[in-house]
């Protein structure tokens, strides 16, 4: 299944990430590839609201994991520095892939085969000063049912 919303500036991108976290299940993984700037950070933040996270979220770029507390764990990863899937074996995601809490990827699609597993990939491309296009696809069930619910509202 294959949706996409635009969203028309930042609050827009956030909420729909909220919206995201509030469907979000244990052992979800949400995979999310984009250039510099489309909005991969802010609509994080939203999962992590969605999450019911309290503390402020932020790009993990130079610390490439955030862990948060909320209604499950939130795992924010930020791969933009890494060079070689082998840093992210060092690193140990595959220790937060599939287990109680929930893993955000931003820019896996550097790593295509590490992540070949059921997941929610969210594509980010600016279509303006403001507006994003946010494109979600996935073949798991899980996922699908949160993609079939999305309305430009949301």
């Amino acid at each position: 299944m294959k949706r996409a919303i635009v969203t028309r500036g930042e609050k827009e991108t956030e909420n729909l990430g909220r919206f995201w976290g509030e469907q979000l299940f244990p052992g979800a993984v949400l995979l999310l590839a984009g250039e510099l700037g489309s909005g991969k950070t802010v609509f994080a933040r939203g999962v992590g609201l969605g999450l019911g996270v309290g503390a402020p979220i932020t790009s993990p770029t130079f610390t490439l994991l955030n862990v948060h507390r909320g209604r499950l764990p939130f795992y924010h990863f930020d791969l933009y520095r890494l060079a070689a899937e082998e840093e992210l074996w060092e690193l140990g995601v595959e220790e937060y892939l599939y287990g109680e809490g929930v893993c955000l990827v931003e820019w896996a699609d550097r790593f295509p085969c590490f992540f070949d597993l059921p997941a929610a990939r969210v594509s980010f491309r600016r279509e303006g000063p403001a507006a994003r296009r946010i494109t979600f696809t996935s073949d798991d069930a899980r996922y699908q049912e949160i993609i079939g619910a999305l309305n430009p509202g949301s």
